[in-house]
């Protein structure tokens, strides 16, 4: 109305849709294939499963604070932080001379949700057109088919490979984060690491099942029984959005400061995420239309999840320092109080559920990592955590804001508060 008052005309703007270049069968045989880093434990062993199927492919190093500088350049400001680092990790890639951008593919995830995760495709398109680089393919690795490429398919092969390389990160994470604060000599925790994971670097390129349940028992017998003090720590659940929560990077490197601070890290496995996104297609067929056949397929995946980190589940139960994690519905139980499961863009009614698992199993104290931008985690997030002290008295969540202009010291005073209300709930129950 304002328009028509002023008499002013818009000119068009052309085309939204940016050029796409097809990942043909030919570019996969020479063409190194790049893409965003997010969680470093899961994505090294990742890399050696691509790797092992004809797959060129490289996780771009994330560890580098420059990255949301450089997606600036690219991605406008008010788009969320996690777009930003994407674009910058590969940008920053590409302008590096380390590749011969004539033979260089990017590999970009779609959920195909509402979300980043889905979106991302378009701002890296525009990216590479502003960077006079629009002849490089974007591949979209994604379940849903939102876009298929002749160059890349999935095979069972692959298929294999990479969830054998997602249970090795979810344990991983799982039992390091649980004994490193403890261990009795200074070190040993990450020696015992790196010793499996370049074992499982190495396994994974083989596949075998057999090697696979061998080395999920060994790695947490060892974990279980290398010595720690006999000292109690706060534990602290880490949640929030997906790249934000597992990034170091992106979270100025929470774990590290956690533990510093005398805490303990409580990581949620990276796997839930993915059933969260095919449990999601049973509320769908409820409610939004969705037909019988998509949540079948979708419930099947769940199971086909679920029986790869089965042995893992086997082993944290039986031992004396771990537990499992929850299955997919039972996360959905917990939230469904609180929020509604159609809740499903972003992380939605998910990270509701993981916050409410860890109350349960005793992590009273949780960091939600809220990206600037994110609207569905602060609702799921931020907007749901008076609810759950009303019902969980024990809780003690704060929600920390991430973004490039985010100051760390209000962050780091954020957390401390935390901690100091954690180590004094700890002392309160230790005189008890």
């Amino acid at each position: 109305k304002d328009r028509e008052r002023k008499n002013l005309k818009l000119e068009p703007r052309g085309s939204a849709v940016h050029n796409r270049v097809i990942f043909t069968k030919e570019m996969k045989k020479d063409y190194t294939i790049l893409f965003p880093q997010m969680s470093p434990i899961h994505f090294d062993l990742l890399q050696s499963a691509f790797s092992s199927c004809g797959f060129n492919a490289v996780a771009l190093n994330g560890d580098d604070k420059n990255i949301a500088d450089v997606g600036l350049k690219y991605v406008n400001n008010d788009a969320c932080y996690p777009s930003l680092l994407v674009v910058g990790q590969v940008m920053a890639a590409l302008k590096s001379g380390e590749y011969d951008l004539d033979k260089t593919a990017v590999l970009i995830t779609q959920t195909g949700g509402g979300c980043r995760a889905t979106n991302y495709i378009g701002f890296l398109r525009r990216a590479l057109e502003k960077a006079g680089l629009s002849h490089i393919p974007v591949v979209s690795l994604s379940t849903s088919g939102i876009e298929k490429n002749p160059g890349f398919k999935f095979s069972l092969e692959l298929i294999n490979r990479c969830l054998q390389a997602l249970v090795y990160g979810d344990l991983f994470m799982r039992v390091l984060y649980a004994v490193r604060p403890y261990e009795k000599e200074k070190g040993s925790a990450n020696a015992l690491y790196e010793k499996w994971r370049d074992k499982c670097l190495v396994d994974v390129t083989k596949g075998s099942k057999k090697t696979f349940k061998a080395n999920i028992r060994g790695i947490v017998k060892d974990f279980d029984e290398l010595e720690i003090l006999d000292i109690k720590k706060p534990k602290v659940g880490i949640v929030g959005e997906i790249l934000v929560k597992f990034l170091p990077a992106a979270n100025n490197y929470l774990v590290d400061l956690l533990e510093s601070e005398g805490a303990e890290a409580v990581m949620p496995d990276l796997m839930d995420f993915l059933m969260y996104c095919s449990y999601d297609d049973k509320y769908k067929h409820l409610y939004f239309g969705k037909s019988r056949v998509d949540e079948f397929t979708n419930l099947f995946i769940i199971k086909i999840l679920e029986s790869y980190r089965k042995e893992a589940v086997k082993a944290l139960e039986e031992s004396r320092r771990f537990y499992p994690p929850s299955k997919i519905e039972d996360l959905g139980e917990l939230a469904k109080d609180y929020v509604s499961l159609g809740n499903q863009t972003g992380e939605g009614w998910f990270l509701t559920g993981e916050m409410l698992e860890l109350i349960e199993h005793g992590v009273t104290n949780i960091v939600c990592a809220q990206p600037f931008a994110c609207l569905p985690n602060h609702i799921v997030g931020k907007g749901v955590i008076k609810r759950i002290r009303a019902t969980h008295s024990e809780a003690n969540i704060v929600a920390v804001d991430y973004d490039p202009g985010a100051s760390e010291v209000n962050q780091l005073n954020r957390i401390k508060l935390m901690l100091a209300t954690a180590n004094k709930n700890l002392n309160a129950a230790k005189q008890e």
